[in-house]
């Protein structure tokens, strides 16, 4: 039974009753990516067991078979998890497929207001039709795509007056792309205490959404749009625009000249073995791994620190993250929003975050402590103001293949123009949006 089917009297009764609603204990199961932030949660969610008297299960899939392995879940309506941590892209097919518990109802009842979370992550993981006020999902994971670099070689007196003397500037924190893929130049094949080093570990992984995830990083910075007018699929001259060209020639120039070698295939845990194992100069990657980083006894603490994606055009970073929905094939629906309640509290909320996880409760985030709370808070505040993300329609897979394999094509197979790659991809779309009667 769907929260929006219950009768007034029982959503009064839950919102008075809380946490001791249910009738019986209940076994909930939540589904998400294995992850650091994972791990986390089950921790923070033990408190909800003492509280409810329901038990928690995890299933945790993989990152590169998450994808997959959900959006069967919830196409063939299968009843594995009763709350999902679905990726932000998913939203729109959630909602207009059925399988996501429309939450708006519930909210109200609850007093749960999403003017309480930040903007950019209620419009990303929450809303569809994008931006309006209906809900699918409370933001549960803030992410974008970010970077870290070795500090400790960045401070460096010999590395530095080599850099000056290369470049004529200062080395520091790049503040735009062009700065990026120049440091990255320089630190390629530089000799470091004996070893070999190479400039910094991109996405180029084609299986999932690796180097879609990638790209986008240079992309969004130089001012792409995936449509002139939002909402009506024109995408000629915005996703080939000039911008977009020179963007994706800059991406390739950056995987040609500044990455390790055979460096091909590689996205989330290939960069993290990179710059763990002592190989990169800089690294992109979530800044979900972030905290992770930071810990590590060999290249974290003082011999880490991290940065925006910079600019170029405009600011823009790659929006990652998640909300946390209630699955609609659940037979145990009530208690799985009695989760969702306890979730959204900002004490809560402040917890997540302690333990590693990304609040995009504004209690949180707002809160004057929290820039100084953690070495990338600040960075994470700023990333999330001008995060972007890829498409939220319903038949985002095939939307994400088609760009998967124009872009790896280019960059990586070393195939055609960037031109022709963004034409091409265009073409694919349309096909797509042709078939949805979205054209």
């Amino acid at each position: 039974m769907t929260y929006s089917k219950l009768t007034a009297v029982s959503a009064l009764s839950l919102a008075v009753a809380g946490f001791g609603a249910s009738a019986q204990a209940e076994d909930l199961t939540l589904c998400w990516a294995a992850w650091d932030p994972a791990n986390a949660l089950v921790e923070l969610s033990k408190e909800f067991e003492e509280q409810s008297g329901h038990t928690m299960n995890f299933e945790f899939i993989p990152w590169p078979n998450f994808a997959d392995r959900m959006l069967n879940e919830l196409n063939s309506g299968g009843n594995l998890c009763d709350l999902l941590i679905g990726d932000s892209q998913w939203i729109g097919g959630g909602a207009e497929n059925g399988h996501y518990v429309k939450l708006n109802d519930f909210f109200d009842a609850e007093g749960i207001s999403m003017d309480d979370f930040a903007d950019a992550t209620v419009y990303a993981y929450s809303t569809w039709p994008k931006g309006t006020p209906n809900y699918y999902a409370l933001p549960a994971m803030g992410d974008a795509n970010g970077w870290f670099y070795r500090k400790d070689w960045f401070e460096r007196e010999d590395i530095r007056a080599a850099f000056q003397e290369a470049t004529g500037r200062e080395l520091g924190e790049p503040q735009t792309q062009k700065e990026l893929l120049e440091i990255a130049q320089f630190f390629q094949e530089r000799e470091i205490d004996g070893q070999t080093v190479y400039g910094a570990a991109i996405f180029t992984e084609r299986g999932s959404e690796g180097i879609t995830m990638g790209v986008t990083g240079a992309l969004y910075p130089w001012g792409f749009k995936y449509e002139n007018t939002p909402g009506s699929y024109d995408m000629e001259g915005a996703v080939n625009s000039p911008e977009a060209v020179e963007a994706l020639e800059f991406y390739k120039e950056f995987y040609e000249t500044a990455t390790p070698p055979g460096y091909t295939n590689s996205y989330m845990g290939e960069s993290l073995d990179a710059f763990k194992s002592g190989q990169v100069a800089m690294a992109m990657n979530w800044f979900a791994f972030f905290p992770g980083l930071y810990a590590d006894p060999n290249t974290g603490g003082d011999k880490i620190d991290f940065f925006v994606n910079p600019p170029q055009n405009q600011a823009g970073s790659t929006l990652g993250g998640q909300g946390i929905s209630v699955v609609a094939y659940s037979d145990k629906q009530d208690a799985a929003l009695e989760y969702i309640k306890w979730f959204a509290q900002p004490d809560v909320q402040q917890k997540w975050w302690d333990l590693g996880g990304y609040s995009a409760h504004k209690a949180v985030l707002e809160s004057p402590d929290f820039v100084d709370s953690a070495p990338f808070a600040g960075d994470f505040l700023e990333a999330m103001n001008d995060v972007q993300d890829f498409w939220q329609e319903p038949a985002y897979a095939e939307l994400l293949l088609a760009m998967q394999k124009r872009i790896h094509d280019y960059v990586v197979a070393d195939q055609g123009t960037a031109k022709e790659a963004l034409d091409k991809l265009i073409e694919d779309w349309t096909e797509t949006f042709e078939d949805e009667g979205k054209l």
